[in-house]
């Protein structure tokens, strides 16, 4: 591979396309998928979730990072999207997809551990946040993006996102970086 080609995984081009098609532009950035990736690396035989598949974008990163023993549990409310991340991702045997609300899964959940989260919607990040962070095992990486703000962000969400920094900041169980690089990411690990 030359130096100004950037890598992706196989299955993330054929996603874009069908992304793009379907008018979906809520996609992490390639960034952040980049990011996920590497930190998949660091959990091998690692039980992985990530709230908020959207059209498997994000999913394909973490996927590509974990070993052959860790497994991938990957949550959204969108049929039309999920069918897209299960078209493209769904041969993989490390991966469940899940057709579901997110807070009715993270309360069917409860009681489960995991050693990386990926929380990229509502649920995992402005909702049930406890119940999110206790699943996290000891060790365990608990991830958000979008942190700077986003041209698509609503009235109001600067401050939820500002909220959360804080919040996360100030737990005695969580060791946090916050990053100012694509967009805008926090990454906690479970002490």
């Amino acid at each position: 591979m030359e130096l100004n080609q950037v890598y992706m995984p196989s299955a993330y081009p054929a996603i874009d396309a069908a992304t793009r098609a379907h008018g979906f532009d809520m996609a992490s950035d390639i960034a952040v998928g980049a990011l996920l990736r590497t930190l998949a690396a660091a959990k091998p035989a690692g039980r992985f979730l990530e709230l908020g598949t959207g059209s498997g974008l994000s999913t394909s990163w973490i996927l590509d990072g974990m070993d052959e023993k860790a497994t991938l549990e990957s949550v959204d409310n969108d049929k039309a999207l999920l069918d897209i991340a299960g078209k493209h991702l769904g041969g993989d045997g490390r991966l469940t997809l899940h057709y579901s609300d997110g807070g009715d899964f993270l309360h069917e959940k409860a009681g489960e551990r995991y050693d990386y989260i990926f929380a990229d919607t509502w649920h995992g990040k402005y909702l049930l946040l406890e119940e999110t962070l206790e699943m996290l095992n000891r060790g365990g990486m608990y991830i958000v993006d979008d942190m700077l703000p986003q041209p698509n962000w609503p009235e109001g969400h600067a401050e939820k996102a500002n909220q959360l920094t804080q919040y996360l900041r100030e737990r005695d169980d969580l060791a946090v970086t916050r990053l100012n690089w694509a967009s805008g990411v926090i990454i906690a690990v479970k002490q």
